[in-house]
């Protein structure tokens, strides 16, 4: 099976009703989940005081600082090897340059996210196996 099929398959498979997928052609296996989507509750507004914003700054400071590690692809974020041992690193461990720092599984292929910086951790932005986004940043590191 070519990638041009493969990706077609998963785009008919992500617009469909269809919330897992899975086929077996020869040695290639191709096994598709959705996320499942969090539904909106919607309730009735009512009317509320007009409230003052305090200036951006207050938003820029909530903000982590540093140097921030991005996913390089789009896929499902793990924080360690495996589910049974200890995440790579945590906030406050120190990180050299090159050492892994999480993994992203793209279809079936673990992706290593190595540091593209030596410092400390002062935050981890996403979650164990959470879909992250191409660019989007997981960790900053000062």
């Amino acid at each position: 099976m070519e990638l041009e099929q493969i990706l077609k398959l998963i785009n008919a498979v992500s617009q469909s009703e269809v919330e897992h997928f899975r086929m077996e052609e020869g040695n290639l296996k191709l096994d598709i989940k959705k996320a499942k989507k969090k539904k909106a509750v919607q309730m009735a507004a009512e009317p509320v005081a007009a409230m003052t914003v305090p200036a951006a700054a207050s938003i820029e400071e909530a903000e982590p600082q540093g140097n921030k590690v991005k996913a390089p692809l789009v896929g499902t974020f793990y924080n360690a090897p495996s589910p049974e041992e200890a995440p790579f690193v945590q906030v406050g461990d120190r990180v050299e340059k090159g050492q892994t720092l999480g993994i992203i599984e793209a279809m079936k292929l673990m992706n290593e996210i190595q540091s593209d910086y030596a410092g400390v951790v002062t935050a981890i932005l996403v979650e164990n196996e959470q879909m992250v986004e191409y660019g989007q940043p997981l960790f900053v590191i000062q």
